[in-house]
């Protein structure tokens, strides 16, 4: 589970838009702005943590979007908030069928055991990790992300995303 969690805001309007260009329509070069919001929510939220991680996605995944939003989210937030990014602590071990359209409960039931420590898992032994997705809807890849972060050795997991869904 997830010590904290924090969000730059909706996942509705504008924001939603964006997001949904950035992860869909191949706009990586929004992930500098989307980044900088959610430095400014880290800031504001006075969380602290030793290493950023993203929410992995299945390389199947990538190869459909072209790119890879959490990460491309995370390596930037690093960068300005001065902390290292650790994209590849995290592997996606199984390629889930896509959140959107399931229920709470059959989210949950998606991803439960779809991650596992990557190459660089080491990096989270014993420190406060910062999960960064795009969004969250019920928070079930966070979790499951988290448990896997744990697993490798994370004394903590706090969460970073940039819209949230209000369930």
């Amino acid at each position: 589970m997830l010590a904290a969690l924090w969000s730059a805001g909706a996942y509705s309007g504008l924001l939603r838009t964006v997001i949904q260009r950035f992860k869909y329509r191949g706009r990586t070069d929004l992930a500098r702005p989307l980044a900088r919001l959610l430095a400014d929510t880290w800031a504001a939220g006075h969380g602290t943590a030793d290493v950023v991680v993203p929410v992995p996605q299945h390389p199947a995944r990538t190869r459909q979007r072209g790119s890879t939003p959490a990460t491309l989210l995370a390596r930037a937030l690093a960068t300005q908030v001065g902390l290292p990014c650790a994209d590849q602590a995290l592997f996606r071990v199984r390629d889930t069928p896509p959140q959107v359209g399931l229920s709470a409960r059959a989210r949950w039931l998606n991803v439960q055991d779809a991650f596992g420590p990557g190459p660089d898992s080491a990096l989270l032994q014993g420190r406060t990790v910062l999960l960064v997705d795009d969004v969250k809807t019920t928070g079930a890849t966070l979790c499951a992300s988290a448990t896997a972060c744990r697993a490798a050795g994370a004394l903590r997991v706090v969460g970073l995303v940039v819209g949230h869904e209000r369930t």
